[in-house]
């Protein structure tokens, strides 16, 4: 029983490790392929609609946790 956590956990690191591996060498060939300016103007968009869906996650837990009665004070 002790053996099923390291072997999930060793699958999951490899699994992970394989796609990023993946995942940065077809942005790295795409990125040669139509030029540095338009990689750098889609990295700028998908940071910025991160940035806003952070911050929308936070309004919503903000007004959630006060609607139903949450101590938010320190």
């Amino acid at each position: 029983m002790d053996w099923v956590p390291i072997v999930f956990g060793t699958f999951k690191v490899v699994a992970l490790l394989t796609a990023m591996f993946f995942a940065i060498k077809w942005h790295y060939d795409q990125g040669e392929k139509g030029g540095t300016r338009a990689v750098m103007l889609a990295g700028a968009k998908v940071a910025a609609i991160f940035v806003l869906a952070l911050l929308c996650l936070g309004f919503v837990t903000f007004f959630l946790s006060r609607a139903l009665g949450l101590n938010l004070s320190y």
